[in-house]
């Protein structure tokens, strides 16, 4: 792979990265939440559903999904469910005094579950899934072998993936100081919640690229 479509596949990753979705939402309701540090499970989860999207992606599967309407289907359905799920969850959440403690004294889900979160929230992402079919073909070679430049790939867009996050987080957890009462931190929830039901929602309406 050369410098220079390792270059142009840097900015790509950047742009994937920065533009609004539900794991940016995540990791600025987490990060809002529990603070930087105890969102990085989270975002290792985002890591580990991208790193899946890429893999299904490289190993032609994702073609598979785009080709049967039964299969695309299904994806877009449980990733929708899912996050309409999370958000309905973070909608509905109570707050209580433990809540309008400092992050550091908050009872927070494990470690095991804010990684799963995360997992999920981006595996089940069809459009993650579209994306990837459309745009690594663009920055492989096929006179050169494949399973090296699926890494390098990996490994630059989890990079610039983690920075982002990371950035969204701590962007969040610096505005933990206006959330100290009842009504603010219930504003927060539903705000967070609501954008994770409608990113949900819009899957729905995403549509399978036709078969060739």
């Amino acid at each position: 792979m050369s410098f220079t479509t390792w270059f142009a596949f840097v900015i790509a990753a950047c742009v994937i990265a920065v533009s609004p979705g539900s794991g940016a939402v995540l990791s600025m309701s987490h990060g809002l939440n529990y603070g930087v540090r105890r969102t990085s499970a989270t975002i290792m989860g985002l890591q580990a559903g991208l790193l899946m999207i890429l893999a299904i992606a490289g190993a032609g599967v994702g073609s598979i999904l785009l080709a049967s309407e039964l299969a695309f289907s299904i994806v877009k359905v449980v990733g929708a469910l899912y996050l309409i799920y999370l958000g309905w969850m973070q909608w509905r959440t109570r707050v209580t005094q433990s809540m309008l403690q400092d992050t550091a004294d908050k009872v927070v889900p494990s470690v095991k579950r804010r990684f799963l979160t995360g997992f999920l929230t981006n595996s089940t992402n069809p459009k993650g899934i579209i994306f990837m079919v459309a745009v690594l073909p663009q920055f492989i070679s096929q006179q050169a072998p494949l399973t090296p430049q699926l890494l390098i790939l990996a490994v630059t867009m989890c990079t610039v993936d983690l920075i982002v996050m990371h950035s969204y987080a701590f962007a969040a957890s610096g505005a933990q100081k206006y959330f100290r009462d009842e009504r603010w931190l219930q504003r927060q929830n539903r705000f967070f919640g609501g954008i994770l039901m409608a990113i949900g929602a819009a899957l729905f309406f995403v549509k399978r690229s036709p078969a060739n």
